[in-house]
C-alpha cells in the first residue's frame, strides 16, 4: 500500500482535529500536537470499525472522516477512562455532615 505525500497529510490533519474534539468533548481539554493526533487516528479505526458494525454509513469526504475519527476518539477515551479510574467520584451525602464533624 502506497500512501503519498498529501494523503498523509490529510489522515494526520484529521487526526488532529478529531483528537482535539474528542479531548474536548471528554476530558474537557486536549492532550498536545503529538497526543491529539494519535488519539484521533486510532480513533479513527475505532470509528469506522464500529460504524461498519452497527451499519451505519455517514458518507464520504473530509468531514465525514472528521466526524468518523471523532465518534471513534470519544469511544476510545471513555474507555480509557473508565479503565483507569479517572472520572471522578461523586459523594453522596450531605455537605454539612462533613463540614461540622469534630
Amino acid at each position: 500500500m502506497y500512501i503519498s505525500g498529501e494523503s498523509l497529510v490529510v489522515i494526520l490533519l484529521a487526526g488532529l482535529i478529531a483528537g482535539w474534539l474528542a479531548g474536548k468533548i471528554v476530558a474537557g481539554g486536549g492532550f498536545g500536537l503529538i497526543g491529539d493526533i494519535a488519539v484521533g487516528i486510532v480513533g479513527a479505526f475505532i470509528g469506522s470499525w464500529l460504524l461498519l458494525r452497527l451499519g451505519i454509513h455517514i458518507g464520504t469526504g473530509f468531514v465525514n472522516t472528521i466526524i468518523v475519527a471523532t465518534i471513534g476518539a470519544v469511544v476510545l477515551l471513555l474507555i480509557i477512562r473508565l479503565l483507569s479510574g479517572a472520572f471522578p467520584q461523586r459523594r453522596w451525602g450531605l455537605p454539612w455532615r462533613r463540614r461540622w464533624r469534630l
